[in-house]
């Protein structure tokens, strides 16, 4: 299961329990086929702050089964193997973060993954294996590609609901469709830009967040130092190119912001582009930018949203994500968003359960979009060739 959550950096409690939620369908189904179900999940991984044990984890999926789950902090111990010998039908085991081993996250393939430790010294003790890590589905970790290849396996429920919900948005979208792209990580959007126009995904991408801003900047506008430093690291000259490149590519298909918000004397300023740059960074996108991107959307009826549009964490700047959530539902198209932040900012709003459908994936929702190869779908295929046929 892919249950990683974001934390508290203070508390280091969990703050959303939203990927802990999803995967309960699959853990009540095996239970009551009375399965001994026995969960492997990470936490972050060594050397990150928020790299802690599962014992919150058990916690919340207990309180959301409503059932026990016991937990161990051990992998592939004594203590693992004795839980997991005394489970009786029906019942949960969580072991602990897979993570702690070296060799989960070991950049071989699944060929090697199945001959890891983990894998060899478990295997023996289960029947069958079932991945339900859609948000990791991107990775090739022993955890996720080793066991298919030494018993049957299969995807769990959200696994497979999430491939038939993203299938529906990349590959036969209906229209008119508009991809919302924001968040920080503006290094990947030109490629995502490219792919998603190129194979005609979408009719209008329109771009915000801090990726907003650095496309701006690409634009020719002077986005002003407080603005560019937060972007640091990614306003490389290749981005830069990218940028202007699927800019030049696509014109008018990628909607830009037309005014952005900023901070001044503690309360929240709209300033159009033409009157920048600003001595504060722009935290959201402004009152006409939310105008212009709401009509794109209520008038589509496929939308897609990963990122958010600005710092929605912090007060009056969550105003142009809930606008764009909003808009998204409002339209009654199809409507899908993806992203840990951004499936975070539609529970806060209260509008995760008015939207079509809310992935779980962040790296792995953008995998699949680029069409790239997802080592776990590749693992559970062998699985299927080698044990069903």
């Amino acid at each position: 299961m892919d249950i990683n959550c974001p934390l508290d950096k203070n508390t280091l409690k969990i703050i959303n329990d939203v990927r802990i939620r999803s995967i309960v369908p699959t853990v009540r189904e095996l239970m009551g086929k009375r399965a001994k179900v026995v969960i492997l999940a990470h936490q972050s991984r060594k050397g990150k702050w928020d790299f802690i044990n599962m014992e919150q984890h058990s916690v919340l999926l207990a309180r959301n089964l409503n059932a026990p789950v016991t937990y161990v902090d051990d992998v592939i111990g004594d203590k693992a193997k004795q839980a997991i010998k005394d489970l009786k039908s029906g019942e949960v085991l969580l072991l602990g973060n897979v993570r702690m081993l070296d060799s989960e996250v070991e950049a071989v393939d699944m060929f090697k993954h199945s001959e890891a430790e983990l894998v060899d010294e478990l295997y023996p003790l289960i029947d069958y294996y079932v991945c339900d890590a859609f948000g990791a589905a991107h990775r090739s970790q022993c955890s996720l590609v080793g066991f298919p290849l030494k018993v049957p396996s299969a995807s769990g429920r959200l696994m497979a609901r999430e491939l038939y919900s993203l299938r529906s948005i990349f590959d036969n979208p209906r229209r008119p469709s508009v991809f919302i792209l924001g968040g920080a990580k503006f290094g990947d959007v030109p490629h995502m830009i490219d792919v998603v126009l190129q194979n005609n995904m979408a009719d209008y991408v329109i771009v915000v967040g801090l990726a907003g801003n650095a496309f701006l900047s690409a634009r020719g506008v002077d986005i002003g130092e407080a603005s560019s430093v937060i972007l640091k690291d990614e306003l490389t000259i290749e981005n830069f190119q990218a940028a202007r490149d699927v800019l030049s590519k696509y014109g008018q298909q990628i909607l830009l912001p037309v005014d952005v918000a900023v901070e001044r004397d503690g309360k929240r300023v709209c300033v159009n582009i033409g009157d920048m740059p600003t001595a504060e960074p722009a935290l959201d996108i402004g009152d006409q930018s939310i105008e212009k991107f709401r009509k794109v959307i209520l008038s589509s009826q496929t939308s897609f949203m990963s990122g958010p549009a600005g710092m929605f964490e912090k007060s009056g700047f969550e105003i142009g994500t809930k606008a764009l959530i909003t808009a998204m539902v409002d339209s009654k198209g199809l409507s899908v968003i993806g992203g840990g932040h951004t499936a975070g900012a539609a529970e806060r709003f209260d509008l995760a359960d008015r939207v079509s459908y809310v992935s779980t994936g962040g790296g792995a929702l953008e995998t699949f979009l680029l069409k790239e190869p997802m080592p776990v779908i590749d693992a559970l295929k062998y699985s299927k060739d080698k044990f069903c046929n």
